[in-house]
This record gives C-alpha cells, sequence and structure tokens, in this order.
C-alpha cells in the first residue's frame, strides 16, 4: 500500500509543486489551500484528496483531518507548508491587521494542523510531521521582522513539541533553502529568477521528504 502525504498550502509555490511531485512519485496525497482551481488541478492528476481549507480555523482544520482520516487514514507524513510574508517595511510600519495575518498563519495555522494530525499519528504509533521553517527561523532580515519572528517560532515549536512524542512519532523544522516564488518576489523583487523554481526545490526535496523515518525527531533539518 502506498504511503500517504498530507500538504498544507497545496495550491501555490512550493506545496503545489510537492503535491505534485509526490502524486508522479505514486504517494497517496491529500491537501488543503485557498486556491479552487489549483485544487481542481490537482484532483485530476491523480490519486488524490484536496479540500479548500483555511489554516487559520480551527474548526476547519479538525473537519479536515477528521474527514481524511476517515477517508485514507492518517498520513504518515505531514508537510505543514502553508504560510505568508509581510510586504517589505520597518516593523513599526508594518500595520497591525497585517502583523496578526502573519501569525495567524504561520504559527497558529501550523499549531491547528498539528493539534489535529498529531494525536491520530499517536494513536497509530507512526508518523512524521514537518514544519517547513526558513533560512530566517535562525537569522535575520531587516523589513521581514513579522516573518522571522514566525519562523523562530516554529523552530522553538517544533523542538519542544518533539520532547513530547512518543516512540515512532516525529516532529522537525526544515529550512527549505531559498527558492524564486512569489514570497521571495516580493522581498528581492526581479532578483529572486537568479534562484532556482518551486519544480526544481520539489525534485530534490521530495525524495529527501520520502525518506525520512522517526530518527529526525527535533532536529533542525535543512532541505537539500
Amino acid at each position: 500500500m502506498s504511503k500517504h502525504v498530507c500538504v498544507t498550502g497545496c495550491t501555490k509555490g512550493l506545496g503545489f509543486a510537492l503535491a505534485r511531485w509526490f502524486l508522479a512519485n505514486g504517494w497517496q496525497v491529500s491537501g488543503i489551500g485557498r486556491n479552487q482551481f489549483s485544487i481542481a488541478s490537482l484532483q485530476s492528476q491523480g490519486k488524490g484528496y484536496f479540500r479548500r481549507v483555511d489554516v487559520t480555523s480551527d474548526i476547519a482544520i479538525g473537519l479536515f483531518a477528521k474527514e481524511l482520516a476517515d477517508k485514507l487514514g492518517p498520513p504518515d507524513l505531514l508537510v505543514n507548508n502553508a504560510g505568508v510574508i509581510n510586504a517589505n517595511a520597518p516593523l513599526w510600519e508594518v500595520p497591525s491587521e497585517e502583523f496578526g495575518k502573519v501569525i495567524d498563519i504561520n504559527i497558529k495555522g501550523v499549531y491547528h494542523c498539528l493539534r489535529h494530525f498529531a494525536p491520530l499519528m499517536i494513536d497509530r504509533g507512526s508518523g512524521i510531521m514537518i514544519n517547513l521553517s526558513s533560512g530566517w527561523g535562525r537569522s535575520t532580515s531587516p523589513e521581514v521582522a513579522p516573518y522571522c519572528a514566525t519562523k523562530w517560532a516554529i523552530e522553538g515549536l517544533s523542538q519542544a513539541m518533539a520532547e513530547e512524542l512518543p516512540h515512532g512519532v516525529a516532529v522537525a523544522a526544515m529550512n527549505p533553502g531559498i527558492i524564486d516564488t512569489d514570497m521571495l518576489r516580493s522581498c528581492f523583487g526581479a532578483h529572486a529568477s537568479s534562484f532556482g523554481n518551486a519544480t526544481q526545490w520539489a525534485d530534490r526535496a521530495g525524495p529527501y521528504l520520502a525518506g525520512l523515518d522517526a530518527s529526525i525527531n527535533g532536529q533542525a533539518l535543512t532541505s537539500p
């Protein structure tokens, strides 16, 4: 029986490319995102279960996790990829609403997914949860302080949670590296094109993620 991966934020960027890689490589793939067109595109590509769900809604994530478990069983691998970045600005010029959105998606969204998927993996006795961090979760840059704050939070959250999990279940933060995506373009502008794109990244990261086991619990990972 093929393994099952669930990818959040699967309708664009890294998440979309990663979901397509796993579909092409024989995995059962599920995922959530906000773009209905991309959801339909993924659903048409093979053995998948994709839904339009907002990670900021704890209730919606809980319902999705239950539906998914009933249909496909708990994922063997959960990739918490959904995230946003603030528009470049000094911290004191970032609007409160924008700061709140970055926090709600990048931290609370990950928490909601962990909260509902971890018990399913614990009950089964196996499962890996990967929370996408960033180079800016281990260093900082000006004008992206809200984003840095959330990714540093993901590193700490992942390491603390790792100490709470039973044998066979694992969680880790992973820095995906620098990839040419809409998020990078919002920071780097045209210079983002000097980096590889999401599809090229997925061709490297997919095999790496597919080969992980519970021994990575609590580690600070970096994607190849």
